[in-house]
Formats: structure tokens, C-alpha cells, sequence
């Protein structure tokens, strides 16, 4: 069935996140080319992981923090995980992702001009069988309330 034009409904960021106790002393995304810090990224494979590498291609330091990475993770929540239990020293994920962790780690923030843009999108298909409730879902995440509900879980919102 034919897509009809999809609508961004939120955006996201990165964000470095490392454990609160900070024992590789992480302040700056350039501590992370330092020899010995064990940095985990999501695996290529992945949203976070590709775009996790093209931050570090735009702030030109990607050889050599990827040469810091000790695991590759295909889900973002175990890349959190792995840093608030101290595994790693530092953690490339997703500022909602950081959220849930908030407790157990210190955020380390990415200049907003290497930040790449990171959109969510929704998109009706034409010959679907449940227009009504596709048209309904839609409009809920464009709703003032879905709209407040995804601020309220970290996301960005597109300008209406």
C-alpha cells in the first residue's frame, strides 16, 4: 500500500553518559580518545550506534574513541545499564535513555552543532484496513496531551 507523507512527531539527542562516581575523571567528549577509558557504543548495525559514529566523525575523533570501545550493543538500555553498573567508564545514548538511569550516572553533553538530527516519524499507509484507528494514533501523538507526554519523557518536539 502506498505511504502517505510521514510526520515527525519528536526528535532526540545524544548524550555521554558515565558512571556518578566517574572513575576515568570524563568531563569532555575528548576524554574519551585518553588511552584505558573503556567506552561502550551501540553497534553499528543500529540507530544509536551509527549515529553515535557520526558525532564522533563530525567532532573528528572517531578512530580514536573507537579505539576506547570495549562492547557493541545492539539495544540502548543495555548500554545504560552497562555504564550505571560501572562496566564502562562511558556511554554514547540517547537522552531519553538516560533518563531512567539518572540516579546511577553524570551526563556528559555533546556540542549542539555535532548533534546529528535524530527524528521519530509516523506515517499512515493508504490501503490499510484500520484507517480510522491508523488516523486516530496519529492524531493522539500529535495531540496536546501526546505532545506533553513525550516532553514529559525527554523527547524534543518539532514546531507544529
Amino acid at each position: 500500500g502506498l505511504v502517505r507523507k510521514p510526520v515527525t512527531f519528536a526528535t532526540n539527542k545524544l548524550v555521554v553518559i558515565v558512571p556518578k562516581s566517574n572513575p576515568a575523571d570524563i568531563h569532555s567528549v575528548y576524554d574519551l580518545r585518553r588511552s584505558g577509558v573503556k567506552v561502550v557504543i551501540g553497534d553499528q548495525a543500529v540507530p544509536i550506534g551509527s549515529y553515535t559514529r557520526t558525532l564522533l566523525d563530525t567532532l573528528g575523533i572517531k578512530d580514536a574513541v573507537l579505539h576506547n570501545v570495549v562492547s557493541q550493543a545492539t539495544d540502548v538500555k543495555a548500554i545504560a545499564a552497562q555504564v550505571a553498573l560501572g562496566q564502562a567508564d562511558a556511554g554514547f545514548v540517547y537522552v531519553t535513555d538516560a533518563r531512567p538511569v539518572a540516579s546511577k550516572v553524570q551526563k556528559v553533553f555533546l556540542p549542539a552543532w555535532a548533534q546529528p538530527p535524530i527524528r521519530y516519524q509516523v506515517a499512515m499507509v493508504s490501503s490499510s484496513a484500520r484507517r480510522v484507528e491508523a488516523r486516530s494514533f496519529v492524531n493522539k501523538l500529535a495531540s496536546k496531551r501526546g505532545r506533553l507526554l513525550l516532553k514529559r519523557a525527554g523527547f524534543g518536539l518539532p514546531k507544529k
